[in-house]
């Protein structure tokens, strides 16, 4: 709970990984008896500016303030998701002891990834806060707070998912600005996140076999029922297959996916 309502990005990725190495040590002991506290907002830094995301504003990775951009809103969804992962592990209660483990080593990678990137960004002139961005990703961690099966197939299906899809047009638009760090930073991210994915998947598929639902049909009803982000190509299908897609849905989403 303390990395989850820590507001200083420096301090939440170092509690972050500490509790990760804790866990790995076996000092951190499950309590199953208390009730998860609702939070309608984890801890962040007053800057960045919370925006809609139509407002976030679009930049051209051939300026300087726009490569800068564009990685800072790359950090901001690592940051964000260093708290869905922390949240993940301390909302839903009752599951098997590996879930927690992951869901850990998931928020550890996620501060990895961040602070990698902020100490880009600082490099360019810049730093976490200086760009606007947009909450969408802890709306969707709202929204699901009430289930991890709705949390594993919206969150590390469908927005990190999303993120893997995007991940080559984004590296080859750092390719043409010759930023050698932030592709090597993308491709430790993007190997990462592909686990971060097959983690989301495992406990879906988990989940649904618990309660007796077909994964497919579960996966596009809760995708209209909660209003998901549009599936749109093109489909990183490596990854999403290494990221515990099943062929089935992998068909589907390049005939039907395109809502």
């Amino acid at each position: 709970m303390a990395a989850l309502i820590e507001h200083d990005p420096k301090n939440k990725g170092c509690l972050a990984q500490a509790l990760y190495q804790a866990w790995c040590d076996d000092l951190v002991k499950l309590d199953t008896n208390d009730v998860p506290q609702a939070i309608a907002e984890p801890g962040r830094p007053a800057r960045p500016e919370l925006v809609h995301p139509l407002k976030v504003p679009r930049r051209k990775v051939t300026s300087s303030i726009g490569r800068a951009a564009l990685i800072h809103a790359i950090a901001h969804i690592e940051f964000n998701a260093i708290n869905l992962a922390l949240d993940a592990a301390y909302r839903f209660r009752g599951m098997p002891k590996e879930f927690y483990g992951d869901w850990l080593q998931v928020a550890s990678e996620e501060a990895l990834h961040f602070r990698l990137l902020r100490e880009h960004l600082i490099t360019l002139g810049y730093d976490y806060g200086d760009f606007p961005a947009h909450n969408g990703l802890w709306e969707m961690a709202v929204k699901t707070a009430h289930d991890p099966l709705v949390r594993m197939a919206l969150v590390p299906r469908v927005l990190e998912a999303r993120g893997l899809d995007a991940t080559p047009a984004i590296v080859d638009k750092f390719k043409s600005v010759k930023d050698e760090r932030v592709i090597e930073i993308l491709a430790i991210i993007e190997c990462d996140e592909i686990g971060h994915v097959a983690i989301g998947s495992r406990w879906y598929l988990y989940l649904c076999e618990q309660r007796g639902l077909d994964p497919l049909g579960t996966f596009r009803n809760l995708l209209k029922e909660y209003d998901a982000p549009p599936l749109k190509p093109p489909f990183n299908i490596e990854g999403r297959r290494a990221g515990g897609f099943s062929e089935s849905e992998l068909d589907w989403l390049q005939t039907e996916g395109m809502r």
